[in-house]
């Protein structure tokens, strides 16, 4: 199986930190926290894995030049334009297709998910991708039916709902995870062009394909998206 790092944001949370970095070398207990996502990857078999990178990318690539992983990484340059979660993924097409599902992860997710059991929840349901979700405090959240189909998505601070279907029964909100198995097949059916997002591809395809969560409630799991939460992280997964 291969793999995709959402590498390229702005990190804007993280200023001043990431005023002169990428937020993938903000470290974590020491360590760039990108390095924690590659050895959760490898740990897992993973080990052919593209990096995207816009935000100070030079120094994202020096450092794969001078680090040694487990792992063969190749970058996706999106030095010219930053082209969201979907159009960062269209563009590393020429990695990802093939036969096998592959795996996407943002760098500023830390967690101990059990990426085998994700994976395996993957293939048994014969979904076209699979969403790590929890149920936890968030602005935004993925809704679901009582099959764990995609239905829609809200922003509760906007109050902005969006529906992929006509709501029939149940609806489960979840917050998404940043971690996500998809097939290629997924390449064949992307219409959009440039900059675009995942979730906006997502409910355009729930209409007609089996978009499934993955609660994983039982894991830890921290977004590393500002100071205060890598502090937190540094307390629960390193005591």
């Amino acid at each position: 199986m291969r793999a995709m790092i959402f590498a390229a944001g702005l990190g804007t949370r993280l200023r001043p930190l990431t005023d002169n970095k990428p937020k993938a070398l903000v470290e974590v207990n020491g360590k760039p926290m990108i390095s924690y996502v590659i050895d959760k990857l490898t740990s897992s078999g993973i080990t052919d894995i593209i990096v995207n990178v816009h935000h100070h990318a030079d120094q994202l690539i020096d450092y794969f030049e001078q680090t040694l992983f487990e792992a063969d990484i190749v970058i996706s340059d999106e030095s010219d334009e930053l082209l969201d979660t979907g159009g960062g993924l269209k563009k590393a097409e020429w990695f990802l297709k093939g036969d096998e599902p592959f795996l996407v992860h943002n760098v500023d997710i830390m967690s101990d998910i059990n990426i085998d059991e994700l994976i395996s929840n993957h293939v048994q349901n014969e979904s076209l991708a699979t969403l790590a979700v929890r149920s936890r405090k968030s602005s935004r959240y993925l809704l679901f039916d009582n099959h764990h189909q995609l239905i829609g998505w809200e922003n509760v601070k906007t109050h902005e709902l969006k529906y992929a279907k006509p709501k029939k029964g149940e609806v489960h909100s979840y917050a998404f995870s940043g971690i996500q198995i998809i097939e290629p097949e997924i390449f064949h059916l992307i219409t959009e062009q440039g900059k675009f997002s995942m979730i906006d591809l997502y409910l355009r395809l729930a209409e007609n394909y089996h978009i499934r969560s993955y609660i994983h409630d039982y894991s830890n799991w921290i977004d590393l998206g500002t100071e205060e939460q890598i502090k937190i992280a540094e307390t629960t997964f390193f005591k």
